[in-house]
């Protein structure tokens, strides 16, 4: 089977589309067929190493010392189960299913093997491959982030980065969980955050939001691009600053996903796809990625 390989750790230039062994399912397996998959965040940090250095070494033991141990990236990925091991009851072949591989990474490639239970669920009924596959690591993100910040009805919610994976997902979550929201981007990407639900905007380049006055019972860096000792003069006295860098990986359950399926199966939440790649593409994603500018999600169909 074809799958893109991380040679080594480096630039966009160090990713080869190779032909490798297609995985055989161990009895409580299922192979699934990737039909998309995405390029995110956290398969640029591995490919480039990106860590602070107190967490370098501890970072290339999970990781790998010269190049990564599991090379074949992507985390998030939607298809059909074409095999299962002789213990497997949860599914069947032919099951359309969409799963986050987490760091078993393996989603860039034509087949993979995952756990029946592992995070895998059937997909939505309404969603294309694509937008099943691109809902999962922002979505499951914003849930944990939430959970962990107790978002509830009437809170005032401070989205930073708001038209990106993560942030686009939040912004719709958020208003599900009955929240005011303000979303913090570009003035190129109100419509955009608007059309999620935001009700009001604020583009981070004109507007300061911990000098406006207002304050929030949460505010969530969906980006890791701002502070906690920035925001707090932002927060009301008992809100919540949660931030995806630095405040550990989201811890993600099954229900996460049976949740989301549920949530896009009622049409409380979409995917928002900006890009789309093929598999031998998938360099050039990590190029568009890497500028950081990107709407919602990078898709890879396989």
């Amino acid at each position: 089977m074809k799958a893109m390989v991380c040679t080594k750790y480096g630039s966009p230039d160090v990713l080869e589309l190779q032909e490798v062994d297609k995985p055989t399912p161990k009895e409580n397996e299922i192979l699934i067929k990737v039909h998309a998959t995405s390029v995110s965040s956290g398969d640029l940090r591995i490919r480039g190493f990106k860590s602070p250095l107190m967490l370098w070494i501890p970072m290339r033991i999970v990781l790998g010392f010269r190049k990564p141990r599991k090379p074949i990236l992507g985390t998030e990925l939607a298809g059909e189960i074409e095999a299962i091991g002789k213990d497997v009851t949860r599914y069947k072949k032919g099951d359309q299913v969409f799963s986050l591989t987490g760091m078993r990474l393996g989603a860039h490639a034509e087949f993979t093997c995952m756990p029946e239970n592992g995070l895998v669920a059937i997909k939505p009924t309404n969603a294309s491959y694509e937008e099943a596959a691109t809902v999962l690591f922002g979505g499951t993100s914003a849930l944990y982030f939430f959970r962990k910040a107790k978002i509830r009805k009437g809170h005032k919610v401070l989205i930073y980065g708001a038209s990106g994976a993560v942030g686009t997902s939040a912004i719709q979550l958020a208003k599900y969980y009955g929240a005011e929201v303000t979303a913090v981007c570009s003035t190129a990407n109100f419509e955009l955050v608007k059309s999620l639900g935001a009700d009001k905007v604020m583009d981070y380049t004109k507007e300061d939001f911990t000098k406006n006055g207002e304050h929030y019972d949460i505010i969530f860096d969906a980006v890791g691009k701002n502070s906690k000792s920035n925001c707090q003069k932002a927060l009301t006295p008992n809100g919540s600053y949660v931030t995806v860098d630095g405040q550990g990986m989201a811890k993600v359950r099954t229900e996460d996903l049976i949740f989301l399926k549920e949530l896009m199966e009622a049409n409380k939440i979409k995917s928002v796809i900006d890009k789309r790649y093929s598999l031998a593409q998938i360099p050039e994603a990590h190029r568009y990625v890497e500028k950081g500018h990107k709407k919602g999600n990078v898709v890879i169909t396989v």
